[in-house]
């Protein structure tokens, strides 16, 4: 059979044996512009009366409307404009709104990326990025958080006349789903804070995982910090696998959010049938893949798939490297020692940034170890594969295709029973409950 799957900004069609299990999303088409959808949400919301009246309560000072950064293909362009003319329309002056880019632990936005992702709001609004690590931009709030944490959160949303959060809810590997609550934790808060929130202990408890919120540290976590400085109403949308908005909820920050989840849940969380020897899987394409670092998140979604001691082979762009300086310099530390890696961040007082993403790598290392974890891209030198704990194949640029075939091609050969998750972690199969 023949499937596609993102990879960068190309579409991979990749031939699998026939009677390949096959894991896709189950979304509904559009049945309306994103606009539209939007604003239908924003005027009907759940929780609380429509965003208009909610505004006419607002406190002195800037509303302020916290948007995802570029790692997230949220098409901000085709219904922010629409979104801040309503708050405009309910007599706020353009220039007493700011859009706040919740980069969380991420690098701050760069213009081209505001264009791409914000369209005319980039040059007709003010638009600040979050800095995780800069004092000047963070407050230190009274509360703490579920964990006993201390909590510091971006100043601009702190202080703010109105906060509007918006995102994206869709499987996460660590919190369950996004959106919502992660708008603001670890959207907006300090590297201190999510010390905790992306520490070894929440990570190491099994119910830190896709499609679970019950008993979810993560998830738990960023509850409480956002309940520290709750947004004033919030929004979130839901894609399909082309990337258009089928869904929106907005309201009340844990009522929209709830049925956001239950929404995706039906939609892009099925049950695994039955463990695969080899699991072929994206890693979401561009913008998520853009970087090794968040391909992680589509190598956690073959998890609960594939047998033990069995195989992945997943691909990417990686057109901007493997991540962060603080990324890199830990693979390297690591490389090919990932069991160290989980004994020293085991021990009391020891954190490092990006490690949760390593730590997240690991459980399927775990399982079906480093030399059959296959890593393809052309993104990504021999020796920057080479740090990153996997089985690299490094390709000719547009070559990733004929790799991954040739990988599929000798697993095949042997008979193994085949998975696919054309979507990455767009569509994350969960083990049943036992």
């Amino acid at each position: 059979m023949q499937l596609s799957f993102q990879c960068g900004t190309d579409i991979l069609s990749l031939d699998l044996p026939d009677g390949t299990a096959v894991y896709e999303s189950q979304f509904p088409a559009p049945t309306e512009p994103a606009h539209r959808a939007v604003l239908h949400a924003a005027r009907s919301p759940l929780g609380l009366p429509p965003l208009r009246d909610v505004l006419s309560t607002r406190r002195e000072g800037d509303v302020v409307v916290v948007v995802s950064d570029v790692t997230r293909p949220i098409p901000y362009a085709r219904f922010l404009p629409s979104l801040l003319a309503e708050i405009e329309a309910a007599g706020v002056d353009r220039d007493e709104i700011v859009v706040l880019v919740a980069t969380g632990m991420h690098r701050p936005s760069t213009p081209a990326e505001r264009e791409e992702m914000y369209g005319s709001v980039a040059r007709d609004y003010r638009v600040v990025d979050h800095e995780a690590e800069n004092d000047d931009c963070l407050v230190e709030l009274p509360g703490r958080s579920w964990s006993g944490a201390a909590v510091k959160l971006n100043r601009v949303y702190v202080e703010a006349g109105f906060r509007l959060v918006t995102g994206l809810v869709e499987p996460h590997f660590m919190a369950g789903f996004s959106g919502g609550r992660k708008s603001i934790c670890p959207g907006l808060c300090s590297l201190e804070t999510v010390c905790n929130f992306h520490g070894y202990a929440f990570l190491a408890d099994p119910r830190a995982c896709n499609g679970v919120l019950e008993g979810n540290p993560c998830h738990e976590e960023a509850v409480s910090v956002a309940r520290l400085v709750p947004p004033d109403f919030s929004l979130n949308v839901v894609l399909n696998r082309d990337r258009q908005v089928v869904r929106a909820f907005a309201g009340d920050l844990t009522a929209a959010h709830r049925k956001a989840c239950e929404f995706v849940r039906d939609c892009a969380c099925p049950p695994v049938q039955d463990e695969a020897d080899v699991v072929v899987t994206s890693c979401g394409g561009y913008p998520l893949d853009a970087t090794f670092y968040q391909c992680v998140k589509g190598i956690v979604a073959a998890q609960p798939l594939v047998r033990r001691d069995g195989a992945v082979i997943a691909f990417a762009g990686c057109s901007e490297g493997i991540g962060g300086d603080e990324h890199v310099a830990l693979m390297r530390r690591y490389s090919g020692r990932w069991q160290e890696f989980l004994e020293d961040i085991a021990q009391p007082g020891v954190f490092t940034k990006d490690q949760w993403e390593l730590q997240m790598q690991a459980r399927v290392l775990e399982k079906i170890g480093q030399d059959n974890l296959h890593f393809i891209t052309d993104g990504l030198s021999e020796a920057d594969l080479a740090d990153c704990s996997v089985n690299g194949r490094h390709s000719a640029p547009g070559e990733v295709r004929a790799v991954a075939q040739d990988a599929i091609d000798h697993f095949a050969a042997s008979n193994a029973r085949f998975a696919a998750l054309p979507e990455g972690p767009y569509c994350t199969p969960v083990a049943p409950a036992v």
